[in-house]
C-alpha cells in the first residue's frame, strides 16, 4: 500500500521549537529550522506524489521546494548580501535538480541517470560547504561537508523506501532526516549568531 501523501505544508511536520533559553540568537535557530524543515517536507511530498503518478501534486511540491529555496537564499543575502543569497540559490538549486533528477530515475527504472544524480548531489554537497566554509569563519568546510553528504543519503533512502511502499521504514527515515535537519539548520543558525552577535537575534 503507498505512503499517504501529506499536505504541502511544513505544518504537517512542525520543527521542534528551540528553547530561547539554550541559545544565542533563538529567533535565528527557529527561523532556520522552520525553512530547511520546509526543504525536506516538500521534497518528500514530491517523492510520494511521483510514486503515486500524481503529476499536478509532483509539480506543485517541486514548486514548493524552489520558493522553499528562495526563502532560504533571500535569508542569507540578509547577512551576506545579495550576491551571496543569489549564489545560495544558485547551490540549493543545483541540489534540488540532483534530488529530483534522483527522484525521477528512480521511479521511472532508469539506473544510469540515478548514478548520474548521486554523483550531481555529492558534487553539490561539496560546493555548498565550500560556499558557507568561504562566508562564514565558524562553518569548518569539512563538517559542512560531512552534513551534507548525509543529508544527500537521507534523500536517497527515503526515495527507496518510498518507492518500494516500506510504509514503517520510511517512518523511520523520516524521523532521522528531520533530526539531521534539524542539526544542519542549527549549525548554520550557530555560526551566524555568532559571527553577527550585534544583529542576529
Amino acid at each position: 500500500m503507498p505512503i499517504p501523501l501529506t499536505p504541502l505544508a511544513a505544518a504537517a511536520a512542525p520543527a521542534p521549537k528551540v528553547a530561547s533559553g539554550t541559545v544565542a540568537a533563538p529567533q535565528l535557530h527557529a527561523a532556520m529550522r522552520e525553512l530547511w524543515h520546509g526543504h525536506i517536507v516538500h521534497a518528500r511530498d514530491y517523492a510520494l506524489a511521483v510514486h503515486v503518478g500524481k503529476t499536478a501534486d509532483a509539480q506543485a511540491a517541486a514548486d514548493a521546494v524552489v520558493e522553499n529555496a528562495r526563502q532560504i537564499s533571500t535569508a542569507v543575502a540578509g547577512f551576506y548580501g545579495d550576491p551571496a543569497g543569489q549564489q545560495m540559490l544558485a547551490l540549493l538549486g543545483g541540489h534540488w535538480a540532483a534530488v529530483k533528477s534522483l527522484t525521477d530515475a528512480r521511479a521511472s527504472g532508469g539506473g544510469a541517470t540515478a548514478e548520474a544524480a548521486m554523483a550531481d548531489l555529492t558534487a553539490n554537497a561539496g560546493e555548498i560547504a565550500k560556499f558557507l566554509a568561504g562566508a562564514n569563519p565558524n562553518l569548518p568546510e569539512d563538517t559542512v561537508h560531512g552534513l551534507m553528504l548525509a543529508h544527500g543519503a537521507h534523500h536517497s533512502r527515503q526515495v527507496d523506501l518510498i518507492l518500494a511502499d516500506d510504509t514503517a521504514g520510511e517512518a523511520a527515515e523520516w524521523k532521522a532526516m528531520q533530526m539531521h535537519m534539524d542539526m544542519i539548520a542549527d549549525a548554520l543558525a550557530g555560526a551566524i549568531a555568532r559571527q553577527f552577535p550585534d544583529t542576529a537575534t
